[in-house]
């Protein structure tokens, strides 16, 4: 069977290097806290790691969780910014970090995200818990629900806030990477989590973002910070330049600075070394004619990740290479597998992309090729 081959020099000059770098380890890089983890956002690539599975308490980065679920919910159309929430006397027992909530008080769901993603507000975390779900315990069963969900397996949640110093309240630093990375693939939170100064109560309650990098970290997006006395100092950072996105998630440093420079070492590593190769090319994928099908032609479609982390060692053209034949024949269903692409990095393949056919094309059946045929002699076609 014939195949159509393309090849299109991408228009963007790109690094180009090994594909899928290996994961760091421990001293590749001098990063003082027990536990870390650097990933990219799109492709999910692990750059470095150090005790990345161990199950360590996490303080406030719990709330990464508990905001999750609030963005899911309301992008889901559970609830709604503009929504009241009143504050029951338990959300307001709630210290640590927090706004002094009083019983009865009533915001907004956009107030109380704004607290919880400044200052870490433990008793509008509660609030926000009972709103959506009746309890805290009841909220907590959807949080241990959702991380095993997204395949958090070292991890165990207990309460919606990270306040309490209980054994079985864990997570790690691999965990927190994965919650925070689909996090922040909703927009929204970073309405919330990039705000370095705001208010609530018509200005009289200032709040001030527990995250400094927040204010002096070149394209800081968040994320959220922690501290008790058995998880000492966590934090899980997020920056973005020239549409790359990076986490660092620390855990257990000795102290606020020492948590802030290994943040910083590890997003500094990964803007200097790392980029992302598109795993898409620019133009529409060409239709494949399907033999004696009841439409003519089916239409490929890309699977997998959009995106793949490359290392920044050499530049060159990016080229995509796509390997589809003239014809199928049908029956064709959503998934078959129609061809692939491969993508060349200073002519090196990098990466195959498999390409699907993107929706059913039935066989024709014998009535349909005879009146297929009537219509050509009859010059229809």
């Amino acid at each position: 069977m014939k195949r159509m081959l393309f090849t299109l020099l991408a228009a963007l000059q790109l690094f180009g290097g090994a594909a899928a770098p290996e994961t760091l380890r421990d001293d590749a890089i001098d990063i003082k806290a027990p536990s870390a983890v650097l990933m990219e956002k799109q492709s999910g690539e692990v750059i470095y790691e150090k005790n990345a599975h161990e199950r360590m308490a996490p303080a406030s980065v719990t709330k990464v969780m508990t905001m999750l679920l609030i963005v899911e919910a309301i992008e889901n159309g559970d609830i709604s910014l503009d929504d009241t929430v009143i504050a029951s006397e338990r959300a307001a027992s709630f210290g640590g970090s927090c706004v002094f909530l009083e019983e009865g008080e009533k915001m907004s769901v956009h107030e109380m995200l704004k607290c919880i993603s400044v200052v870490s507000a433990n008793d509008c975390a509660v609030a926000m818990a009972e709103h959506l779900c009746g309890s805290e315990q009841s909220f907590v069963e959807r949080m241990n629900a959702r991380a095993e969900e997204l395949g958090m397996k070292n991890t165990h949640f207990t309460n919606c806030t990270g306040l309490f110093d209980d054994r079985e309240h864990y997570t790690s630093a691999y965990d927190i990477a994965l919650m925070s990375r689909e996090l922040i693939r909703h927009d929204l939170i970073k309405d919330y989590t990039t705000i370095w100064m705001d208010s609530i109560r018509n200005g009289e309650f200032g709040l001030s973002n527990t995250n400094k990098l927040v204010y002096y970290y070149e394209g800081c997006t968040g994320l959220k910070t922690g501290f008790t006395s058995l998880a000492m100092y966590c934090l899980s950072a997020t920056a973005m330049r020239d549409g790359v996105e990076y986490i660092a998630v620390i855990m257990h440093a000795e102290s606020v600075d020492s948590r802030n420079n290994d943040a910083k070492a590890l997003l500094n590593y990964a803007f200097a070394n790392y980029t992302l190769c598109p795993l898409r090319q620019g133009s529409a994928l060409p239709p494949v004619y399907v033999e004696l099908g009841k439409g003519d032609c089916v239409q490929p479609e890309y699977t997998g990740p959009e995106a793949a982390l490359i290392s920044k060692q050499g530049s060159g053209n990016i080229e995509y290479t796509l390997q589809l034949p003239d014809s199928v024949a049908a029956p064709v269903k959503k998934g078959d597998s129609l061809g692939s692409m491969s993508v060349l990095i200073n002519g090196q393949e990098a990466f195959s992309v498999p390409l699907v056919a993107s929706h059913d094309v039935q066989r024709m059946g014998l009535s349909d090729i005879f009146l297929s045929l009537v219509g050509s002699l009859l010059g229809r076609n």
